[in-house]
């Protein structure tokens, strides 16, 4: 069985960019969930795994220093668009993004950003306003004490992978 082919698309700034080394542990009608390396050299971050939620509108990735010291929790709000005759994922980040930390503190990133792609046309009104209910819904999971069941599928394939490592 072929895996499918994902693409990262951003607004600001705007990119289009083949995730072509990201590596698919697992997928449903419901979510994938990869393992990936940092596009572009970072000082801290050096890998990580993702789950996109499909059907939510949301992404949730566990992000890893260069000495594998898990770091935080990085969700994204995100618009998946499936392309069936490639079977190509194409997952365009919506601006409006929340970290959370080991010590389950949290807090709401790139919202400028969005309110930016909003004023240059770049976001649609039904766009800004179904983004806003995912952020909403992934929101309420965390503060309602259910984060850990969303992280519970990636932590699981995470598990595996280490156990299969050498």
């Amino acid at each position: 069985m072929s895996m499918p082919t994902l693409y990262r698309n951003r607004l600001i700034p705007f990119e289009s960019v083949l995730l072509s080394e990201d590596k698919i542990l697992y997928q449903d009608d419901t979510k994938i969930i990869t393992e990936w390396h940092t596009l572009h050299p970072k000082s801290d971050l050096a890998y990580g795994y993702s789950c996109y939620f499909l059907d939510r509108g949301f992404k949730i990735s566990r992000f890893y220093s260069h000495s594998k010291t898990f770091m935080y929790w990085y969700c994204d709000i995100i618009e998946t668009d499936y392309q069936k005759e490639t079977d190509t994922y194409v997952f365009t980040d919506l601006l409006a993004d929340v970290i959370v930390k080991p010590d389950s503190s949290t807090r709401g990133v790139d919202l400028d950003e969005r309110a930016d792609a909003f004023d240059r046309g770049l976001l649609s009104s039904k766009r800004m306003s179904c983004a806003l209910r995912q952020l909403d819904d992934l929101l309420q999971a965390i503060y309602r004490d259910r984060f850990e069941a969303l992280t519970e599928p990636l932590m699981k394939q995470i598990a595996e992978c280490e156990s299969a490592q050498p």
